[in-house]
């Protein structure tokens, strides 16, 4: 079990107003109507080539929370991924491009979120009429960088950007020397390009949750307790939930799970381990963690804020004020999230007509065998 002090917590606490900008992450930076993108490395250096990119927690997760913000009509150009790459719209309109000219689109508003398949060309535009922000989740502790469209690599070079092997911007204006063609990233030939996978729009549509396709359900053992009731709303992969009847929309390995928590003005989810390390960002609400068992460690979050929990660490979550919370949660790995919840938990829940199952689901007690047999 970890216990954390209140310095451990603290220090796994990054509020919005922590997170810094880099203007210069891509070798598209200079390229009119790009150059007003701002890159933000919340956990782990995502896909950045800037060596100025400041990354509020460098330590391994499995998996990358970054984010963009850009005003209307700015223009992330298209690029490769190699690991997953998924689009969480917290404020503003989008337009997700797709394709080897960007040929497909999709829009996206607050609350959606849409995963784009590995090795297709994509980009996105702030389409709406004010600022925007984008969080993103990305795949494994190194992402392998991207490749951005040869159009996009060749113009740049007009502007003395280019990109060595090893994902490093090289900026001709700042003195740095220019690598020979084995040093750095050549645009994709043609042929190249002609043979990515394509994707329609009907399979891009499966990709997506928006705000009105998300389920929410109650979650946990605790469902029924006085104070607790928390639902989460599952989006990619094997999360948290003790409810046999969600599933997730979107299921193939990403290397993390993402879902929507929700919980009502006032309450809580009671104490609980997880193996795994989760992350948290508030979409709205305000939540309080307690951590230990004696609940002696308290952070409170806010609007935006991303918050990583360590692996066996004993937390509670709970909605402060009089307005409910929503919180993403990223967990890593591809498996299925087995919530521990503290004994007198599972006790109270009992005595109020729910257990787990031997699969791990809530059930009702009353209706569960006493099988202790194993082989």
């Amino acid at each position: 079990m970890t216990k954390l002090s209140q310095t451990d917590a603290d220090a796994r606490h990054v509020k919005s107003a922590d997170y810094v900008s880099c203007t210069v992450a891509f070798i598209d930076c200079k390229k009119p109507g790009s150059h007003l993108k701002e890159n933000y490395s919340i956990i782990g250096p995502g896909v950045t080539s800037s060596e100025e990119q400041v990354v509020n927690l460098p330590e391994p997760h499995g998996f990358n929370i970054g984010a963009a913000a850009m005003p209307n009509g700015i223009t992330n150009n298209l690029h490769v991924h190699f690991t997953a790459e998924v689009f969480i719209v917290q404020k503003g309109e989008w337009t997700f491009r797709w394709g080897s000219n960007g040929e497909n689109e999709f829009v996206g508003r607050e609350g959606d979120i849409l995963s784009v398949p590995t090795w297709i060309f994509r980009g996105f535009t702030n389409s709406g009429p004010g600022d925007g922000w984008l969080f993103t989740v990305l795949g494994g502790d190194n992402t392998g960088g991207v490749i951005f469209h040869p159009e996009i690599i060749r113009e740049a070079a007009d502007y003395g950007l280019y990109i060595s092997k090893d994902n490093t911007l090289i900026d001709v204006s700042k003195g740095d020397e220019v690598p020979g063609e084995e040093g750095r990233i050549a645009p994709m030939p043609d042929e190249a390009v002609a043979e990515l996978r394509r994707v329609s729009a009907e399979e891009m549509r499966r990709r997506v949750v928006t705000e009105g396709d998300r389920d929410f359900r109650p979650a946990f053992i605790d469902a029924a307790l006085p104070g607790c009731g928390a639902e989460i709303a599952p989006v990619i992969g094997f999360g948290l939930t003790q409810n046999r009847n969600h599933a997730a929309p979107i299921t193939n390995p990403h290397g993390f799970s993402v879902e929507w928590l929700w919980l009502a003005a006032g309450t809580k989810v009671s104490q609980f381990t997880l193996p795994e390390k989760m992350v948290l960002i508030v979409r709205s609400g305000h939540v309080r963690l307690a951590f230990n068992d004696a609940s002696d460690v308290t952070v409170d979050l806010a609007l935006r804020d991303t918050y990583s929990i360590p692996a066996d660490a004993v937390r509670s979550i709970e909605a402060l004020g009089d307005t409910a919370a929503e919180l993403l949660v990223v967990i890593s790995g591809d498996h299925r999230k087995r919530p521990v919840f503290a004994n007198e938990v599972i006790e109270a829940a009992r005595a109020a007509g729910h257990a787990l199952d031997a699969g791990g689901y809530v059930a009702k007690a009353a209706l569960l065998p006493d099988y202790k047999r194993a082989g």
